[in-house]
């Protein structure tokens, strides 16, 4: 077992490299709000819309096979999930829907010595219908297939969405990039260089993490523990010696970075500043922009929910 290359999220993408990875960390970032953003407040036809630009723009990037179908599938299976058992659940109206129209197609008329020709009958039967489906205990109207879909259409977007950008973005781009946007704060004192390189650090110290919990499940699957023998509360002694060993070992490692970092010198993030990479805007950046814009306007004419 390896946690480091088994998850089947939140993991970066170094090749082969796509024109998703060149793009800006910024764009990027920028692209991510907006998916997480519009769909609020927003009809199903632009959330299912949503799934289908963000399926679009994974095949069009060409990531590999092996790698969207490991985090696509089980997100899809998911959501389709969340569709299924949404869609079947009562609505919480609390209203038995009846036609207004009787089902009949005749009208009684009251009795009258003239001999009137009979009104003109409109069937009832209406194209529209609440509820969908009803086959015995399974009943599917539009309130709870409506708010099916948006669950689901949300669910695949908030968690695929980030992964994408996780996927095609290194830790150090996403911090450079969110320092840039965040300059503004400054004025008002707020210390952004701090928080992205506290940021840094932790994106850096995930890997250390999964290293030791690793190591430790590895040491204890190699000696052999009959679990049956020890019990519950036998168990119970192992795991937490297995837990203490770990913090123990995550502070260990915590104090290593800390010394390397005063070996180096560092004092404080302005004085001593890394470069991770030159944050430039180029052709494909501003296409991107560009393509943001018609994003939104489209968002705006025929996304939005009232």
């Amino acid at each position: 077992m390896d946690l480091l290359r088994s998850l089947p999220l939140g993991l970066y993408l170094e090749q082969p490299e796509t024109w998703l990875h060149k793009l800006d960390p910024r764009v990027k970032l920028i692209w991510l709000l907006s998916f997480l953003t519009s769909y609020v407040v927003a009809n199903n036809y632009w959330r299912v819309t949503l799934v289908v630009i963000l399926i679009f723009i994974t095949l069009l990037a060409r990531i590999p096979l092996r790698v969207w179908r490991q985090q696509m599938g089980w997100l899809l299976i998911l959501s389709f999930m969340v569709l299924s058992i949404g869609s079947i659940s009562p609505d919480g109206l609390g209203v038995s829907y009846s036609p207004r129209l009787p089902a009949n197609q005749q009208v009684l008329q009251p009795l009258t010595t003239e001999t009137k020709p009979a009104p003109e009958i409109v069937d009832s039967k209406k194209d529209y219908k609440y509820v969908i489906f009803h086959q015995g205990p399974i009943k599917i109207n539009r309130r709870s297939l409506d708010l099916a879909i948006s669950l689901s259409t949300i669910v695949f977007t908030l968690i695929y969405s980030t992964n994408l950008y996780l996927l095609t973005t290194a830790p150090e781009e996403i911090t450079s990039g969110m320092e840039s946007l965040l300059q503004p704060l400054k004025r008002f004192k707020i210390p952004v260089t701090e928080l992205m390189l506290t940021l840094t650090l932790s994106l850096r110290f995930i890997p250390l993490v999964l290293e030791e919990i690793q190591n430790l499940i590895r040491s204890v699957m190699t000696r052999a523990i009959n679990w049956k023998k020890l019990g519950l509360k036998g168990g119970a002694k192992v795991w937490l010696i297995v837990i203490e060993k770990l913090l123990e070992n995550l502070l260990l490692r915590a104090e290593q970075m800390a010394n390397a970092m005063v070996v180096r010198g560092f004092t404080s993030p302005n004085e001593h500043r890394v470069k991770w990479q030159e944050l430039k805007l180029r052709i494909g950046d501003w296409f991107a922009m560009g393509i943001l814009i018609v994003f939104w306007g489209m968002r705006i004419a025929f996304g939005t929910d009232f």
